[in-house]
């Protein structure tokens, strides 16, 4: 009442509020009464709106400050809320030489708390998708007049009409498969031409708005709603480092380094091992950081304050909205340092109970762990405060381990040599880890169309330490096609989720005998995991390659999972007295997953190419 009181006022007061241009753009769009952090960043955006001084006088809010641009067609507002307000309008006056007007500024309720940011660890089961490649659940959505590029199924790097309500649609399929979280490329709108293609999601022109050839921010919402109502998570992909060249700043920046300039920096390196590398020139590090990832992505200026608050803000303002439980953090390494640990600081700090992993796409170990939090063997005095990484170490070698013959260095000796440096990463199970992603190569392809390999692939995935993610697909052994590109042949659409499909791999008739095999087989071990503690939280225990064999366990007090490989085309023996350590403190041994009783003897065999899987109990 308060507040309609004020604004009935401030209303009398005004003068020549005729000719007043109100702002065509307010970021974020509304807030909320007793958020974890006070503070309110407004972006503003209007014709002079920077000319415009604001004014309020609602109980418990004040301008802390206001900051007007290199451009006069943005204000913007620094609001501290104390926590005794409540929901309702905040009346803002804005003033000029006479003119004024009033914007009123929405505060909501907080929803309730449960079941919402919840965080994501080793108990879960990542499945990953590309909205537009997955299933097309609204045909009406597949052109919009406002938006330049429709669909195209005609062409691979167009867009093929994927959507939200098509994800919605087949939970049933991703829940039954085990998985326990999702995680899809980006929703933010991409109104890119469609010379470009921004079907991907990672080139932004609207970064408060869900791209509408994929719905609303009101379908994503309610996807989210449907998943944990499930029991399960979701984890939103987010993009720092750039925007899409469309993106409706680059019409009118507010400021001139708003985002890098690119005939000054041209284009990035791409060697996220800079970053900590003590013999780094400047030279190559400012390329890394300040050169556009590619032509079609600006890229932007962190160090900018107004910026820096502005991205923090958003992603704050969507975990709110949508209740999401975790980010991945798209080109994590490419921004500045410095920002990338205050985002995640904050981030945390607001939701102790979330999660982010961000995505460090480098070749080793040593320059992987540099971005965990509390990594042991950074020496620079650098804490990125971010809890999980995207495995790449790993991923190489399982991928190409499971290529190359055995070798001291080669072969199964990779997995190995990648699991013994786990020591330099403050906590190698919080990684994020995976045979294949939406920028790799699919894993069956990569490894020669061997089924037997591929599912030694899965196995590791899933018995490895770190939290699994599984890329689309993958459970019907998908391998490429010749679609006209490298990220074309891996981003396919699934059969089933286009009305017009021939077959439908969403259902068991849908399918090819050996697609229903694997997916049989990789489902058993999917569920098999999920109720498997000594895999969420068990200690990891290897012994070193012999020949072609590997043998690893993951131990829980007194549950214990034992891996044994054989990556040879020939019947492997191995003396159980070399286990002995582990083996002597459990009585009983039963396959995984199923469950028959399996009866330890002084030789394991183990057939060619192939996994033992065995629960130890005491």
């Amino acid at each position: 009442m308060l507040n309609k009181i004020v604004s009935t006022l401030f209303s009398l007061l005004i003068v020549g509020s005729a000719t007043a241009q109100k702002p065509s753009r307010i970021e974020p769009p509304f807030w909320w009464a007793q958020m974890p952090v006070s503070e309110l960043q407004i972006q503003l955006y209007g014709e002079g709106i920077g000319l415009y001084r604001a004014s309020l006088q609602t109980e418990g809010v004040t301008i802390a400050k206001q900051v007007a641009v290199d451009s006069t067609n943005y204000l913007f507002l620094y609001l501290e809320i104390d926590e005794s307000v409540r929901a309702g309008t905040v009346p803002i006056q804005f003033e000029k030489d006479g003119e004024a007007f009033i914007v009123d500024y929405e505060l909501r309720d907080r929803e309730p708390t449960a079941g919402r940011n919840q965080g994501f660890d080793a108990s879960d089961l990542i499945y990953l998708m590309m909205p537009d490649r997955f299933a097309n659940g609204n045909l009406e959505n597949d052109k919009i007049a406002a938006l330049t590029e429709g669909v195209d199924r005609s062409d691979p790097t167009k867009r093929q009409g994927g959507d939200i309500q098509g994800i919605s649609q087949h939970l049933d399929y991703i829940d039954d498969l085990g998985m326990t979280a999702i995680w899809f490329t980006p929703i933010f709108e991409n109104n890119t031409p469609p010379s470009y293609g921004g079907y991907h999601g990672y080139a932004a022109t609207d970064m408060y708005n869900v791209d509408r050839r994929l719905g609303s921010n009101e379908t994503y919402k309610d996807l989210i709603s449907d998943v944990h109502g499930r029991g399960m998570k979701v984890i939103m992909d987010m993009i720092h480092n750039h925007i899409g060249l469309d993106h409706w700043w680059m019409g009118d920046p507010p400021t001139k380094d708003w985002v890098h300039d690119v005939e000054k920096y041209g284009y990035t390196n791409f060697k996220g091992t800079i970053v900590g590398d003590p013999h780094a020139s400047q030279y190559d590090q400012d390329q890394l950081v300040k050169g556009w990832f590619v032509p079609y992505m600006p890229d932007l200026n962190q160090r900018n304050e107004l910026l820096a608050d502005y991205l923090i803000q958003n992603s704050i303002w969507w975990i709110e909205y949508s209740g999401i439980d975790g980010i991945r953090m798209d080109t994590y390494l490419y921004p500045y340092p410095e920002y990338m640990a205050r985002w995640t600081r904050e981030i945390l700090s607001a939701y102790p109970n979330f999660n982010i992993v961000g995505e460090v796409w480098v070749e080793t170990v040593a320059h992987e762990s540099y971005w965990q939090d509390d990594a042991p063997n950074v020496d620079d005095g650098y804490d990125s405060n971010l809890p999980s990484v995207t495995d790449f170490p790993l991923s190489f070698a399982i991928r190409d381990g499971l290529n190359e013959k055995f070798g001291w260095t080669t072969g199964l000796s990779k997995i190995y040599y990648a699991f013994a440096q786990d020591r330099l990463y403050n906590d190698p199970n919080k990684n994020v880890i995976f045979i294949d992603n939406h920028d790799m190569s699919r894993v069956f392809e990569h490894l020669g169309k061997d089924e037997a390999l591929f599912k030694i692939a899965y196995t590791l995935l899933l018995t490895a330490r770190g939290i699994p993610q599984v890329y689309y697909g993958t459970e019907l052994m998908m391998a490429h096609e010749d679609r006209g590109g490298d990220d074309e042949a891996w981003r396919q659409t699934m059969p089933g989720g286009w009305p017009d499909d021939k077959r439908n791999v969403f259902t068991i008739s849908g399918r090819t005998e050996k697609e229903n095999e694997v997916l049989d087989y990789m489902k058993a071990l999917n569920h098999w995991r999920a109720d498997t503690k000594a895999l969420h939280r068990g200690k990891l225990l290897q012994f070193i390659p012999d020949e072609n064999t590997f043998v690893y366990f993951r131990i829980l007090e007194d549950e214990a999972v034992m891996v044994a490989i054989n990556g040879s085309e020939e019947t492997a023996e191995l003396e159980a007295n070399r286990f002995a350590e582990v083996l002597d403190l459990y009585s009983k041994a039963t396959l995984a997953p199923g469950g028959s009783l399996y009866k330890l003897s002084d030789k394991i065999s183990l057939a060619p190419k192939s996994v033992l899987l065995l629960n130890l109990s005491q």
